[in-house]
């Protein structure tokens, strides 16, 4: 990578962090964002920072046939149960979107998602296995992790709790 590249990935980071603080700080969460090294899988990620894989959080964008989008907040070891958040959504089909447009839907691309900072303010679903937890989720860039409280995040968010997974 040229040192323009490295310069302009900088920044990048950086607008993201920004983004991500200023919305946490807004809605009054509290929030840590960690620097960390690549990892190979979710366990090595969790040995990595030092907590268990179901401590950390996937926030998987998904797109209705209205071609609105909404949050799901998976646990490690958990994958969305597409039945079950359906009848919580009250909708008949739902979709993982291709990576360009969960980046146009959020402002964050894949493997740094989150919903602090989105650049479009999704309705919220998550997992009731994350509930009384601290949890490791995207922090809008590659090679960091926000650490933040989930019940905290979910009434900031007024995020709707309920049995949306399946172990993996």
């Amino acid at each position: 990578m040229s040192e323009k590249d490295r310069t302009a990935e900088r920044v990048r980071m950086s607008d993201a962090h920004a983004r991500v603080r200023d919305a946490a700080a807004a809605r009054g969460l509290d929030i840590e964002i960690r620097e960390r090294p690549n990892a190979r899988s979710l366990q090595e990620a969790a040995d990595i920072l030092g907590i268990d894989a179901s401590g950390i959080v996937k926030t998987l964008v998904v797109k209705r046939s209205d071609g609105t989008y909404l949050f799901a907040l998976v646990p490690g070891g958990r994958a969305i149960s597409w039945p079950k958040l359906r009848a919580v959504v009250g909708v008949n089909k739902l979709r993982l979107p291709e990576a360009e447009l969960a980046l146009e839907a959020t402002g964050y691309e894949r493997g740094t998602i989150t919903p602090i900072g989105s650049t479009h303010d999704w309705p919220v679903f998550a997992d009731e296995t994350i509930v009384g937890q601290c949890v490791a989720m995207g922090a809008g860039a590659h090679g960091f992790s926000l650490f933040v409280e989930a019940d905290d995040l979910i009434r900031a968010y007024g995020a709707t709790v309920a049995d949306i997974t399946v172990p993996e």
